[in-house]
């Protein structure tokens, strides 16, 4: 089964035990860009995907699937 970025970010989140406003908080982004990407709306350019990856201490191959 192949777990969708959305649905991957929002299981770190949790496990990570944050919400949407403190990941927002610890990459200096609005709330609301979390949302879209949980939601799948939008999908984080280059700079926040670097950002989550470096904050989170998550390859990005991890977060896109590519990598278990």
């Amino acid at each position: 089964m192949v777990i969708s970025f959305p649905q991957k970010l929002n299981k770190i989140i949790k496990d990570r035990g944050l919400n949407q406003l403190s990941l927002a908080g610890l990459l200096g982004i609005r709330q609301s860009q979390i949302s879209n990407w949980l939601n799948g709306k939008s999908l984080p350019g280059y700079y926040s995907l670097k950002l989550i990856c470096q904050k989170l201490d998550l390859s990005a191959d991890f977060l896109l699937g590519l990598k278990d």
